[in-house]
């Protein structure tokens, strides 16, 4: 049964009875139903829809804000300035969209050669917790703007922001099926994938839940877009300005409670400034005040869920265990909610957890290189590749790290953070495919080639 409990808390907001067969069935005869109409509907109906989108959703930001908080447990201040991102996003493909889907005239055998981006069809979205209104509406306003539907399969801890997002999009105007929100428990994603209503599948979590939808989708030969788990690389070189890059540091690592995928959780110092800027690092992580997310003095909120706690501390520990040094915090506070201290761990062994795991909670991991080529080598040494930032104002050095970092995004003396103008996505077992902007309207469009004599 999908269930919201506030994290700061622990207290049960509301249960909720999962859709029936038939309400899956009624969605999917919908969907497809709106595809046939919505696919033919002009650039100008479809950007018309995404502004009023946008409008509602500044003008209820502070009520998404809220909910968001109420039932992940993020920080008010950010949780409202994720709806106003979703705003963003929204006039961005309004503005944009037709001229990304515009026919691409080319050379060719015929006296007309061109390549037509067309819609595909409704479009399974299976979504994270983290960023409840973001991680949807960064798929769905391009979706939309390109002429699919959608039907969204949220995390069952934040089904008050599911349920919210399909009704701004209906009050909005979107026609019945055009976006639905689903609550279902995973086990249930299978059947409906392989629907053959559904033509394609996004997923935003896991590993193992990308691995499960990608093998689906794969035996249905339907193409899915996978963002997956990140254990990205900040890294800090001798001209890098150690103040700036200490303070952006720790909002990169702890942002969001420090539950973001493309949040800072490897730190790679060079041997000439480590101590330095360990010292400035841990300074400002202790800085750090846990408490009501509600609260606007709260420095940080709690972990979404309890497994979470217990998750990252049991990592910790047994980092710890196998070598690493706890430099700072390393466990839950006394008292209710799902609370994290802040925390640092540094000398990390390669037999350690940490060195390989993705650590989803507020703890950044230390290490000490001597050269660029140190930094590369361990920042490669990884399973994810979804982004990273590195401190160095030698030009020589940034076109090293552009060249030979594996990872989807490489950021310069600024926090990895995605943006519906440029591309995002992973590479390894980070992800694959790409959402945002062009390509991630591409993602989910049939390219077709026309030639006419």
């Amino acid at each position: 049964m999908p269930t919201s409990i506030n994290p700061a808390t622990g207290e049960t907001i509301e249960e909720f009875a999962e859709h029936s067969d038939k309400d899956v069935e009624h969605a999917l005869a919908n969907a497809d139903a709106a595809f046939a109409d919505w696919r033919r509907s002009p650039f100008s109906r479809r950007a018309d829809l995404l502004r009023r989108t946008a409008d509602l959703l500044e003008a209820k930001k502070e009520e998404l804000g809220r909910l968001a908080t109420l039932e992940m447990g993020k920080r008010l201040k950010e949780a409202v300035a994720e709806v106003e991102k979703c705003a963003v996003g929204c006039r961005y493909y309004a503005d944009h969209g037709e001229r990304l889907l515009a026919d691409d005239h080319r050379d060719g055998p015929a006296k007309q050669n061109y390549v037509a981006y067309l819609p595909m069809g409704p479009i399974l979205a299976v979504m994270p917790w983290n960023f409840p209104f973001w991680q949807v509406l960064r798929f769905a306003a391009p979706a939309i703007m390109a002429g699919n539907v959608s039907i969204l399969k949220h995390a069952s801890n934040v089904s008050l922001c599911a349920m919210k997002i399909e009704e701004i999009l209906l009050e909005a105007d979107a026609p019945q099926g055009v976006f639905q929100t689903l609550l279902v428990s995973s086990k249930r994603v299978e059947g409906i994938l392989r629907d053959p209503r559904i033509r394609a599948a996004t997923l935003t979590g896991s590993e193992g839940a990308g691995s499960a939808v990608a093998a689906v989708a794969g035996s249905e030969l339907k193409p899915t877009v996978l963002e997956l788990g990140g254990s990205d690389p900040f890294i800090v070189m001798p001209s890098a300005d150690l103040e700036k890059a200490a303070e952006v540091g720790v909002v990169a690592r702890m942002q969001n409670n420090g539950q973001s995928c493309i949040a800072a959780k490897r730190f790679i110092v060079h041997e000439d400034v480590y101590e330095d800027y360990l010292g400035r690092y841990r300074e400002k992580v202790e800085a750090i005040k846990l408490g009501d997310p509600m609260d606007a003095e709260t420095g940080m909120g709690p972990l979404a869920l309890p497994s979470s706690v217990d998750d990252l501390g049991d990592q910790i520990s047994r980092s710890v265990k196998a070598g690493a040094k706890l430099v700072t915090g390393g466990g839950a506070p006394e008292g209710p909610g799902y609370f994290f201290q802040p925390s640092i761990i540094a000398d990390v062994p390669e037999a350690a957890p940490a060195y390989r795991e993705e650590l989803f909670g507020p703890c950044a991991i230390f290490f000490k290189v001597r050269s660029t080529d140190e930094a590369i080598a361990l920042a490669n040494d990884s399973d994810f590749g979804l982004g990273g930032s590195v401190w160095t104002n030698e030009p020589a050095e940034q076109q090293r790290f552009v060249r030979e970092l594996d990872q989807g995004a490489t950021n310069f003396n600024r926090m990895t953070a995605s943006d519906p103008r440029l591309p995002f996505g992973g590479v390894k077992r980070s992800g694959y495919g790409r959402e945002l902007s062009g390509e991630g309207m591409h993602a989910f469009m049939n390219v077709k080639t026309v030639t006419i004599d």
